[in-house]
């Protein structure tokens, strides 16, 4: 049997791992697709295959979910309940793509993701999945082990020595790319409860950002953003380049209670600097 991993080196995904090879005694191939992420390539291959995994692949995709998942979103104004620039949402279709792209090569029947019962990744992982490959098979452990909670993952991690960037005094996920940081669970949970000013990575505070106003001009050909300031960049770039610059300046913070597809409501805290600009731009 083989199983093909949604990796990402974090807390779920590495105990994911190390569960699937000893509760369906499996070779485990893992796949991490770089969206613009910061971890460091070579720890991340070590640590999988340290874990268990039996090969890792690497798949950049970061100009595909700019240019042909992200441009069409900003073409259409689209922003969920008129807040959240859904840089997950987008960005699961296109690994899910990937995951499937790394199956057929692999000859595996089985695919593997980390997203819980809960929420909305399982369906946009497997809805995607199902219809680019409907012979494949999809495990989620979420909904299938005893684990109750991350804390219960952190324990196990430990049991195993398995190193995870997760404690139990900092226990909220997050999920990074180049359109944005999420930020969900754990003390996060608590709606009265404001998120911590450390936890953020691309914003400064706006009462700590600069009083000087920069000015930034977008170009645009076709409804897609081309330039910055009359430069022109390729997609990723241009996101980027932007990222630092609004961030700097403590733009696209968002702090919502939003509805999950799955019938829940959920709290989740977003930056998306870039992305913000670009939106506010192209409107």
């Amino acid at each position: 049997m083989k199983i093909v991993l949604a990796y990402s080196g974090g807390l779920d995904t590495s105990v994911i791992l190390k569960w699937l090879k000893e509760t369906y005694q499996a070779e485990v191939v893992a796949v991490y697709v770089n969206l613009g992420q910061k971890e460091n390539k070579a720890q991340v291959k070590k640590k999988a295959l340290k874990t268990g995994a039996s090969k890792i692949y690497f798949v950049d995709a970061q100009r595909e979910l700019v240019r042909d998942f992200f441009f069409p979103v900003l073409r259409a104004g689209a922003r969920y309940e008129d807040q959240y620039l859904m840089g997950t949402s987008i960005a699961r279709p296109l690994i899910a793509q990937k995951l499937v792209e790394v199956a057929k090569k692999e000859r595996a029947k089985y695919i593997a993701h980390g997203a819980t019962g809960k929420g909305n990744d399982q369906v946009r992982f497997e809805v995607s999945i199902s219809a680019l490959a409907p012979g494949i098979k999809v495990i989620a452990p979420w909904r299938e082990w005893e684990f109750q909670g991350r804390g219960d993952l952190i324990a196990y991690a430990r049991r195993h020595k398995i190193p995870v960037p997760v404690s139990a005094d900092k226990p909220y996920s997050v999920d990074a790319n180049l359109l944005h940081i999420s930020y969900e669970g754990g003390i996060l949970e608590d709606p009265w409860e404001p998120p911590r000013e450390d936890m953020f990575e691309m914003t400064v505070n706006p009462e700590q950002a600069p009083d000087k106003p920069e000015i930034v001009r977008i170009g645009f050909k076709q409804g897609n953003p081309v330039s910055i300031n009359g430069r022109n960049y390729p997609p990723e770039k241009l996101l980027g380049r932007l990222n630092q610059i609004a961030g700097r300046h403590g733009v696209g913070r968002v702090d919502m209670v939003e509805s999950r597809f799955v019938g829940l409501k959920s709290r989740g805290v977003y930056e998306s600097p870039g992305a913000t600009v670009l939106h506010l731009a192209h409107r």
